[in-house]
């Protein structure tokens, strides 16, 4: 039997809000073994969590969230912002072994990124994701040493043979210096995990809900498996160890 995939707690786990502190306690507290974020920067360089862009502000205007410095989004919004260093305090401060997923939503964060890995001597606790060929290979550039997964093009699956897309997926993560791909699971056909597996590349799923489909995944043999429900994920994860055991004693 594999061993059973790493678990991410996708930002927003647990029912918690998506890019909150409250999510990445939750998915500390559960076990998780990786906790993701969604990382932008602001106008003066400062390093925050959010998906997107474009924010409301507590009085109903939309603004640009690269366009606002640090002061200017936290008077503007309802709540503050998350800074990324507050995470880091939080999962560096917990005593445990997790790491974090960054997941980079722009160019511009891979240099600050890379800046704040080095000045905390955390490299040994994270993983970049979000990396498309382009933005893996800047990252590569400025340290190779930073572990880092390419983002699979979900459009050339869509507009190529399947088979194809897969061998370029992986030929480019090479290239790139990354150690794995970050797909979609509708994507992780075997035929992905087989060309992945050959060239020694680890495969991560994302966004998994349902039990099925990870234990699915789990015997496919990914590595990791990124859920809002961690809950259900442990509780798959014990049931797949309580199998191995028996199997082991017969």
């Amino acid at each position: 039997m594999n061993d059973f995939p790493l678990i991410t707690a996708h930002t927003g786990c647990m029912g918690t809000p998506d890019n909150s502190v409250e999510s990445a306690r939750a998915g500390l507290s559960l076990g998780a073994d990786i906790i993701e974020d969604d990382i932008r920067v602001t106008r003066d360089g400062v390093l925050v969590l959010s998906h997107d862009d474009r924010i409301v502000l507590a009085d109903g205007r939309i603004a640009s969230l690269s366009r606002l410095t640090l002061q200017e989004l936290n008077e503007g919004l309802a709540a503050p912002i998350v800074r990324l260093e507050t995470v880091i305090d939080l999962l560096v401060g917990g005593g445990g072994q997790a790491r974090m997923n960054l997941d980079l939503k722009t160019d511009d964060c891979v240099e600050p990124v890379m800046a704040l890995i080095r000045e905390r001597d955390i490299a040994d606790r994270v993983l970049l994701t979000g990396c498309e060929y382009g933005r893996a290979v800047r990252a590569n550039d400025l340290d190779g040493g930073i572990a880092k997964l390419l983002n699979v093009d979900i459009g050339s699956f869509r507009t190529s043979v399947y088979a194809e897309a897969a061998r370029t997926a992986c030929e480019e993560a090479l290239q790139a210096g990354c150690f794995g791909l970050n797909v979609p699971y509708q994507l992780a056909l075997p035929e992905l995990l087989e060309l992945a597996f050959d060239r020694g590349l680890s495969v991560f799923v994302w966004t998994v809900g349902e039990a099925r489909e990870m234990r699915k995944y789990a015997e496919l043999g990914v590595r990791s498996i990124t859920t809002r429900d961690v809950a259900t994920l442990l509780r798959v994860k014990q049931g797949w160890h309580e199998e191995g055991i028996s199997g082991d004693d017969l």
